[in-house]
């Protein structure tokens, strides 16, 4: 199994984790019990991640950090929301 594989495959798993808190909170419309600190200092992570992505050139860092950052931003945008 080659290496970019691997992430590709890892970058799907933890990526995928995600999608399961944006359905919850935009199908029940609450974000109640979510942690909005938890959530930025998580999105603060994952732009520093994408930054090393971009510095070693790795698809599956780029890409799996794309899209976690944007579900992310959903969840911070809907806790803020309905606050």
């Amino acid at each position: 199994m080659s290496t970019e594989l691997i992430g590709f495959i890892a970058a799907i798993l933890t990526t995928a984790a995600f999608v399961p808190q944006v359905y919850k909170i935009v199908k029940l419309k609450s974000a109640e019990g979510i942690s909005l600190t938890m959530y930025w200092i998580m999105f603060t992570g994952i732009v520093f991640w994408e930054i090393y992505g971009w510095l070693i050139l790795s698809p599956p860092v780029i890409l799996a950090n794309i899209i976690t950052a944007s579900l992310l931003l959903i969840i911070i945008y809907y806790k803020l929301r309905y606050k």
